[in-house]
C-alpha cells in the first residue's frame, strides 16, 4: 500500500501539471516559468513537470491496480482514474501540437519527415516500457508522417533503426520532437540545423541563440 500511495501521488500531481500545461499553452503563458516561480515558495509546494505522457512500469500501472482493487470492496477511485485519463491524453495533445506547428509552416503532417528524439520513458536509460514516445510515433505514422527516431540508448524500435544525429539527418527533417531529454544528446547541433523543434521537456531553454524555431509543448 505504501508503494501504491507513492506512485499514485506522483500520477495525480503529474496529471495536474499536465492539465495546467495545456491551459497555459492556450493562454500564452510559459508553464515552466510558472513552476520555477512557484518553487521559490519555501513550504507547501513540490514541483512536478509536464511531459508527453506517462511511462515506465510503475506510475502508469500501480495506481490502476489500486483502483481495480477498490471496486472489489464496493468503492471507487475516481480521482486516480481521472488523473490517468489526463496523462493518457497527453500523447494525443502533443501530436496535435506537432500538427499545429507544422501547419504554421504550411506543412501537413502527411508526408512530413519527423524525428523523435528519445524513445525511452525517461532520461539516460534504455527502458521503453509504456513510453509515450512510442504512442506519439504511432499517431504520427497513422496521420501519414515519415517518422524516424534518435536515442543513444535504444538500437531499434520495431522495424526502425536508430538514426544518427548528424547535421545532414537533422536538416532533412521537417520537425524534431524531443520526447525524452537524454543528457548525452547534442541539443546545440539540433538548435543550429533543425527547421522546427517541438520540445516537450523544456530542454532547449538552456540553448543559446538557436536558429531553429522552438515550440514548447
Amino acid at each position: 500500500m505504501v508503494k501504491l500511495l507513492e506512485n499514485t501521488f506522483r500520477l495525480t500531481n503529474i496529471a495536474l501539471v499536465n492539465e495546467l500545461a495545456i491551459m497555459c499553452e492556450r493562454l500564452g503563458i510559459n508553464v515552466w516559468e510558472v513552476i520555477d516561480a512557484a518553487s521559490t515558495k519555501p513550504f507547501g509546494f513540490m514541483p512536478f513537470y509536464p511531459g508527453p505522457g506517462m511511462g515506465g512500469h510503475c506510475i502508469p500501472i500501480d495506481p490502476f491496480y489500486l483502483s481495480w482493487k477498490a471496486k472489489e470492496y464496493n468503492t471507487e477511485a475516481k480521482f486516480i482514474e481521472l488523473a490517468g485519463e489526463v496523462n493518457r491524453k497527453m500523447t494525443e495533445n502533443i501530436t496535435h501540437r506537432i500538427a499545429r506547428a507544422l501547419n504554421d509552416y504550411k506543412k501537413s503532417v502527411k508526408d512530413s519527415k519527423i524525428m523523435i528524439v528519445g524513445v525511452a520513458y525517461k532520461k539516460d536509460i534504455d527502458d521503453m516500457r509504456e513510453s509515450p514516445a512510442l504512442r506519439i510515433m504511432e499517431l504520427l505514422e497513422y496521420k501519414g508522417a515519415n517518422v524516424c527516431y534518435h536515442d543513444p540508448y535504444v538500437k531499434t524500435v520495431k522495424l526502425l533503426k536508430n538514426t544518427e544525429l548528424t547535421k545532414d539527418n537533422i536538416e532533412k527533417q521537417d520537425a524534431i520532437v524531443i520526447t525524452t531529454d537524454h543528457t548525452n544528446v547534442d541539443y546545440d547541433l539540433m538548435a543550429k540545423h533543425a527547421k522546427l523543434i517541438v520540445d516537450t521537456r523544456n530542454r532547449m531553454a538552456t540553448v543559446k541563440n538557436p536558429k531553429a524555431t522552438i515550440i514548447r509543448a
